[in-house]
């Protein structure tokens, strides 16, 4: 197995003409790509430099004319989380025909996008980039041969990221917004920076039930940890 790594400049790509204008970063966690209709489904983290980035870097992607579909399923001040369908690209269509297929998650920032791709032969590895260079710009970061045992590795460390998000997307809206307040007002720091009741204040509701919230979002949260870290051990 090869892999090879790479920046890219696809300016068909809606999320990389964003970025390319707008102070704003795309991270992807899920893909699909459908074959029939040749259209590419991602849930990505958005990211973006203030408030004031997010809102015009979000509407120049709507408005792309690559972009089929759009939703924004949740957002927090300056990070959004999106729904997505666009045309497959170029170098997506270059990277398929030759029986190229992506290892890893996007990343796309300041008009490039990090790719990660793997062939199964170095000759359909060496074609690829060939092709690629007659429409497209990009940078080979990384090249490598995989061993079984380093795909499994790789397999295995996924496995046990989405098991810590799924933990982070058990959380309902009020304990998320619980956990978020106490870490970042410093209720686990040593000493204390804030208490329950001022928590509690905060929220507007009773002590007992800011306690009663938080408790649920840390037992969410370790137990996705506490499982992750079965994983990484072997257990």
């Amino acid at each position: 197995m090869i892999e090879i790594s790479m920046e890219m400049e696809q300016y068909d790509c809606p999320f990389i003409d964003t970025t390319a204008d707008h102070d704003i970063s795309f991270s992807t966690f899920q893909w699909e790509f459908d074959k029939s209709a040749r259209e590419l489904e991602t849930r990505m983290v958005v990211e973006g430099g203030d408030r004031g980035g997010l809102d015009s870097g979000l509407q120049a992607l709507r408005d792309h004319h690559n972009m089929h579909d759009y939703t924004l399923l949740k957002r927090w001040e300056d990070v959004a989380h999106i729904y997505t369908v666009i045309d497959e690209t170029d170098a997506m269509e270059t990277i398929r025909g030759n029986e190229g297929y992506i290892r890893g998650p996007f990343y796309i920032e300041n008009g490039t996008e990090l790719w990660h791709i793997g062939f199964d032969s170095q000759g359909k590895a060496d074609k690829t980039l060939a092709d690629l260079e007659r429409n497209n710009e990009f940078a080979v970061v990384s090249r490598r041969h995989d061993g079984m045992s380093e795909v499994q590795e790789v397999v295995r460390q996924a496995e046990t990221a989405m098991e810590l998000i799924e933990s982070c997307q058990a959380l309902s809206d009020v304990e998320e917004e619980t956990l978020v307040a106490a870490v970042e007002q410093g209720y686990f720091q040593s000493p204390r920076q804030t208490t329950l009741g001022d928590l509690a204040d905060d929220f507007d509701i009773s002590k007992p039930a800011l306690s009663k919230n938080l408790r649920r979002s840390q037992q969410k949260v370790l137990d996705g940890v506490v499982n992750a870290i079965g994983d990484l051990e072997g257990r």
